[in-house]
């Protein structure tokens, strides 16, 4: 597989910190971006379930070190914010994650303004998502997925125009009887998801033993955004490879079940050359991993793609 040669040194704020109403002190940010390069696209990172913005090192870095701007906010449901059980918020946490991803682009030029140099290299006209397991499902709803509110029971049409691709890495897929008990009953934003209009485009990994205690359905859950949702998209499946893709959450992060540095490298590549062909970058480093990826040769992974048929 080719890639970019072209990598540069790496400039890291945090925290930076935007007024929020349902942040005690505010929403915590890092955003990390190369220190040279002009029209910089934007990669917004959401951290999966417990994590902050100190996590995902292994691919903010290294998204930076390519040429994208990388914002990290820490959700509520960060361990670094310690919410109480019984916090009134807490039932809600999965919809304040979306509402913490508006407000970055919403905010987007005071945090470019705290950092270093930044300040006129940044193309705010190509942006796209990523989310890793809950981060995943936030990354999604910015895509066009729905999710039934738990207490209200809308659906609400919570994509964003600002957002043209994403990559949604080990996150969850249909809910109904795919649910064990434990998640149908203290999971309830995983009850009823609709992929039916997350059209846009966005990359899904998958490690195909991924065995989470959410679903009846083993690692195949995790490849429903794919699946079960329209538009041009892409499925990345690693052979052999958990929850953790092989490492992506951090480095030496603990919770990791299935430490692959090859993987995580894989994954780092694969990721980094979609982004740059769905933010009209540069093609030439996706195509040659859809060419190397193909079919079931390759030792680590496949790599399949379909494009949306035009309407009538």
């Amino acid at each position: 597989m080719t890639t970019s040669e072209l990598t540069s040194a790496v400039v890291s704020v945090k925290p930076l910190v935007l007024p929020a109403p349902h942040h005690d002190g505010g929403l915590r940010v890092r955003v990390s971006a190369p220190v040279d390069g002009r029209d910089l696209p934007v990669v917004l990172l959401s951290h999966g379930f417990g994590s902050s913005l100190d996590g995902y090192g292994p691919l903010a870095d290294h998204w930076a070190a390519h040429g994208f701007v990388v914002v990290q906010p820490t959700h509520l449901d960060s361990r670094t914010v310690g919410l109480a059980a019984d916090d009134p918020r807490g039932p809600r946490v999965w919809r304040y994650r979306v509402d913490d991803m508006r407000l970055v682009l919403d905010r987007f030029d005071a945090l470019v303004d705290a950092v270093p140099g930044l300040r006129g290299r940044v193309d705010l006209g190509r942006v796209a998502v990523a989310g890793h397991s809950f981060g995943g499902q936030t990354a999604g709803m910015l895509l066009g997925l729905r999710v039934g509110d738990p207490e209200t029971g809308v659906a609400e049409d919570l994509a964003d125009p600002r957002v043209s691709a994403g990559v949604l890495l080990a996150t969850a897929g249909s809910g109904g009887d795919a649910l064990t008990s434990y998640a149908a009953e203290h999971l309830p934003w995983l009850r009823h998801p609709d992929f039916a209009r997350m059209a846009a485009p966005a990359l899904v990994v998958a490690g195909d033993k991924d065995a989470l205690p959410m679903t009846v359905r083993g690692a195949e859950w995790t490849v429903e955004p794919y699946t079960l949702s329209p538009g041009d998209k892409s499925l990345l499946t690693l052979h052999g490879a958990e929850h953790f893709l092989g490492g992506v959450s951090g480095y030496e992060a603990a919770e990791t079940t299935d430490e692959n540095p090859a993987h995580v490298a894989l994954v780092q590549r694969v990721t980094t050359a979609y982004l740059r062909h769905a933010l009209d970058v540069d093609s030439t480093d996706w195509a040659a991993a859809r060419a190397e990826l193909a079919g079931t040769a390759h030792p680590l992974a496949h790599l399949e793609s379909r494009t949306a048929t035009p309407a009538p």
